[in-house]
Protein backbone atom coordinates (compact mmCIF):
# COMPACT_ATOMS: atom_id res chain seq x y z
CA UNK A 1 0.00 0.00 0.00
CA UNK A 2 3.15 2.30 0.40
CA UNK A 3 4.07 1.38 -3.51
CA UNK A 4 7.60 1.42 -1.74
CA UNK A 5 8.89 -1.14 -3.55
CA UNK A 6 10.42 -4.05 -2.28
CA UNK A 7 13.35 -3.23 0.31
CA UNK A 8 15.82 -6.02 -0.11
CA UNK A 9 18.08 -4.42 3.17
CA UNK A 10 16.89 -5.44 6.71
CA UNK A 11 17.24 -2.14 8.28
CA UNK A 12 14.22 -0.28 6.83
CA UNK A 13 14.43 2.98 4.96
CA UNK A 14 12.40 4.33 2.45
CA UNK A 15 9.48 1.80 3.99
CA UNK A 16 9.61 3.97 6.98
CA UNK A 17 9.37 7.69 4.70
CA UNK A 18 6.84 6.07 2.62
CA UNK A 19 4.69 4.96 5.87
CA UNK A 20 4.97 8.63 7.51
CA UNK A 21 3.74 9.77 4.18
CA UNK A 22 0.16 6.67 3.86
CA UNK A 23 -0.49 7.70 7.60
CA UNK A 24 -0.32 11.79 6.19
CA UNK A 25 -2.79 11.06 3.15
CA UNK A 26 -4.70 8.57 5.85
CA UNK A 27 -5.23 11.45 8.59
CA UNK A 28 -6.24 14.21 5.74
CA UNK A 29 -8.91 11.39 3.97
CA UNK A 30 -10.33 11.16 8.04
CA UNK A 31 -10.32 15.13 8.79
CA UNK A 32 -11.95 15.95 4.81
CA UNK A 33 -14.43 13.06 5.86
CA UNK A 34 -15.26 14.37 9.44
CA UNK A 35 -15.50 17.78 7.71
CA UNK A 36 -12.61 19.11 10.36
CA UNK A 37 -10.44 20.15 7.64
CA UNK A 38 -10.88 23.23 4.94
CA UNK A 39 -10.76 22.46 1.49
CA UNK A 40 -7.81 24.94 1.07
CA UNK A 41 -5.94 23.32 3.93
CA UNK A 42 -6.04 20.04 2.34
CA UNK A 43 -4.83 21.58 -1.01
CA UNK A 44 -1.93 23.19 0.57
CA UNK A 45 -1.16 19.58 2.27
CA UNK A 46 -1.80 17.67 -1.39
CA UNK A 47 0.83 20.67 -2.63
CA UNK A 48 3.24 19.71 0.44
CA UNK A 49 3.21 16.19 -0.85
CA UNK A 50 3.98 16.50 -4.48
CA UNK A 51 7.04 18.59 -3.29
CA UNK A 52 8.09 15.86 -0.88
CA UNK A 53 10.27 14.13 -3.55
CA UNK A 54 11.91 17.27 -4.80
CA UNK A 55 12.31 18.05 -0.93
CA UNK A 56 14.24 14.45 -0.42
CA UNK A 57 16.44 15.20 -3.34
CA UNK A 58 18.00 18.19 -1.69
CA UNK A 59 18.23 16.13 1.54
CA UNK A 60 20.37 13.74 -0.20
CA UNK A 61 22.32 16.40 -1.35
CA UNK A 62 23.50 16.44 1.76
CA UNK A 63 25.26 12.93 1.50
CA UNK A 64 29.02 13.94 1.26
CA UNK A 65 28.80 16.23 4.05
CA UNK A 66 27.45 13.38 6.38
CA UNK A 67 29.54 11.24 4.92
CA UNK A 68 32.66 13.32 6.46
CA UNK A 69 30.53 13.72 9.35
CA UNK A 70 30.21 9.66 10.40
CA UNK A 71 33.89 9.73 10.74
CA UNK A 72 33.45 11.09 14.00
CA UNK A 73 31.06 8.67 15.10
CA UNK A 74 33.27 5.46 13.74
CA UNK A 75 34.97 4.64 17.29
CA UNK A 76 32.56 6.11 19.55
CA UNK A 77 30.38 3.21 21.53
CA UNK A 78 26.93 5.36 22.20
CA UNK A 79 25.19 7.87 20.83
CA UNK A 80 22.53 10.26 22.03
CA UNK A 81 19.66 11.20 19.62
CA UNK A 82 17.02 14.51 20.79
CA UNK A 83 14.19 15.37 19.24
CA UNK A 84 11.05 17.58 20.27
CA UNK A 85 7.43 16.95 19.71
CA UNK A 86 6.52 15.21 16.74
CA UNK A 87 10.61 15.00 16.39
CA UNK A 88 11.11 12.67 18.68
CA UNK A 89 10.17 9.59 16.67
CA UNK A 90 12.21 10.89 14.08
CA UNK A 91 14.86 10.65 16.90
CA UNK A 92 13.90 7.45 17.27
CA UNK A 93 14.14 6.05 13.94
CA UNK A 94 17.74 7.21 13.83
CA UNK A 95 19.00 5.83 17.35
CA UNK A 96 17.55 2.30 15.67
CA UNK A 97 19.06 3.10 12.08
CA UNK A 98 22.62 3.31 13.86
CA UNK A 99 22.35 0.60 16.49
CA UNK A 100 21.08 -1.51 13.93
CA UNK A 101 23.76 -1.33 11.10
CA UNK A 102 26.95 -0.08 12.68
CA UNK A 103 26.62 -1.92 16.35
CA UNK A 104 27.00 1.18 18.12
CA UNK A 105 24.97 1.72 21.35
CA UNK A 106 22.30 4.82 20.61
CA UNK A 107 19.02 5.87 22.27
CA UNK A 108 16.78 8.66 21.57
CA UNK A 109 15.03 10.95 23.93
CA UNK A 110 12.54 13.62 24.01
CA UNK A 111 14.62 16.55 24.36
CA UNK A 112 12.28 17.88 26.70
CA UNK A 113 13.15 15.23 29.13
CA UNK A 114 17.02 15.70 28.93
CA UNK A 115 17.39 16.64 32.56
CA UNK A 116 15.44 13.80 33.71
CA UNK A 117 18.65 11.37 33.43
CA UNK A 118 20.38 11.64 30.01
CA UNK A 119 22.32 14.34 30.69
CA UNK A 120 24.21 12.85 33.42
CA UNK A 121 25.65 10.98 30.38
CA UNK A 122 26.91 13.58 28.33
CA UNK A 123 31.05 13.84 27.86
CA UNK A 124 33.33 14.32 25.37
CA UNK A 125 32.87 10.73 24.22
CA UNK A 126 29.52 10.48 23.55
CA UNK A 127 27.75 12.28 20.34
CA UNK A 128 24.37 14.21 20.62
CA UNK A 129 22.17 14.43 17.80
CA UNK A 130 19.67 17.13 17.37
CA UNK A 131 16.90 17.23 15.18
CA UNK A 132 16.06 20.86 14.97
CA UNK A 133 13.27 22.39 12.25
CA UNK A 134 11.79 25.59 13.05
CA UNK A 135 8.63 25.46 14.91
CA UNK A 136 7.14 26.43 18.23
CA UNK A 137 9.19 24.77 19.93
CA UNK A 138 12.30 25.53 18.44
CA UNK A 139 13.38 27.96 21.65
CA UNK A 140 12.93 25.24 24.09
CA UNK A 141 14.80 23.02 21.95
CA UNK A 142 17.84 25.61 22.06
CA UNK A 143 17.98 25.47 25.75
CA UNK A 144 18.10 21.70 25.64
CA UNK A 145 21.26 22.43 23.18
CA UNK A 146 22.40 25.13 25.63
CA UNK A 147 22.59 22.38 28.68
CA UNK A 148 24.77 19.52 26.30
CA UNK A 149 27.23 22.45 25.18
CA UNK A 150 27.67 23.49 28.98
CA UNK A 151 28.60 20.08 30.13
CA UNK A 152 31.21 19.72 27.11
CA UNK A 153 28.84 17.42 24.48
CA UNK A 154 29.83 16.82 21.33
CA UNK A 155 26.59 18.13 19.47
CA UNK A 156 25.68 17.51 15.58
CA UNK A 157 22.93 19.67 14.86
CA UNK A 158 20.57 18.94 11.84
CA UNK A 159 18.86 22.53 11.72
CA UNK A 160 16.68 24.53 9.58
CA UNK A 161 18.29 27.38 7.74
CA UNK A 162 16.25 29.12 9.61
CA UNK A 163 16.70 28.30 12.97
CA UNK A 164 20.06 30.53 13.37
CA UNK A 165 22.10 28.50 15.02
CA UNK A 166 26.36 28.75 14.85
CA UNK A 167 28.26 26.16 15.48
CA UNK A 168 31.87 26.02 16.58
CA UNK A 169 34.39 23.34 17.75
CA UNK A 170 31.79 21.34 20.04
CA UNK A 171 28.91 22.00 18.12
CA UNK A 172 28.70 20.96 14.11
CA UNK A 173 25.75 22.52 12.14
CA UNK A 174 24.07 21.32 9.17
CA UNK A 175 22.00 23.78 7.39
CA UNK A 176 18.64 22.00 6.04
CA UNK A 177 16.52 24.28 3.39
CA UNK A 178 13.18 25.20 4.84
CA UNK A 179 10.65 22.72 4.08
CA UNK A 180 6.60 22.67 5.40
CA UNK A 181 6.12 21.77 8.63
CA UNK A 182 3.52 19.05 7.66
CA UNK A 183 5.88 17.04 5.33
CA UNK A 184 9.72 18.05 7.57
CA UNK A 185 9.55 15.09 9.86
CA UNK A 186 9.82 12.87 6.86
CA UNK A 187 12.50 15.00 5.56
CA UNK A 188 14.55 14.90 8.42
CA UNK A 189 14.73 11.36 8.33
CA UNK A 190 16.53 10.84 5.37
CA UNK A 191 20.26 12.34 7.02
CA UNK A 192 19.77 10.63 9.97
CA UNK A 193 19.19 7.59 7.94
CA UNK A 194 22.30 8.82 5.53
CA UNK A 195 24.13 9.23 8.78
CA UNK A 196 23.63 5.70 9.95
CA UNK A 197 24.36 4.56 6.73
CA UNK A 198 27.74 6.13 6.15
CA UNK A 199 28.65 5.00 9.67
CA UNK A 200 28.30 1.72 9.02
CA UNK A 201 30.53 2.06 5.52
CA UNK A 202 33.25 3.42 7.54
CA UNK A 203 33.28 0.41 10.13
CA UNK A 204 33.17 -2.27 7.66
CA UNK A 205 29.87 -3.10 8.90
CA UNK A 206 27.17 -5.33 6.75
CA UNK A 207 24.52 -2.49 5.66
CA UNK A 208 22.00 -4.75 3.96
CA UNK A 209 22.24 -8.35 6.08
CA UNK A 210 23.13 -6.68 10.10
CA UNK A 211 24.13 -9.24 12.18
CA UNK A 212 21.54 -11.33 14.48
CA UNK A 213 18.75 -9.31 12.77
CA UNK A 214 16.81 -11.21 9.87
CA UNK A 215 13.89 -9.42 7.88
CA UNK A 216 11.12 -11.81 8.59
CA UNK A 217 10.13 -12.28 12.98
CA UNK A 218 9.26 -16.27 12.97
CA UNK A 219 9.15 -15.94 16.86
CA UNK A 220 7.04 -14.06 19.28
Amino acid sequence: MTRAGTEIGVASTKAFTTQLAAMLMMVVSIARLQGRMTAEREAEIVKSLHELPANIEKALAFDKEIEALATDFADKHHTLFLGRGEYYPIAMEASLKLKEISYIHAEAYAAGELKHGPLALIDADMPVVVVAPTNDLLEKLKSNIEEVRARGGLLYVFADEKAGFEGDENMKIIQMPHVDDIIAPIYYTVPMQLLSYHVALIKGTDVDQPRNLAKAVTVE
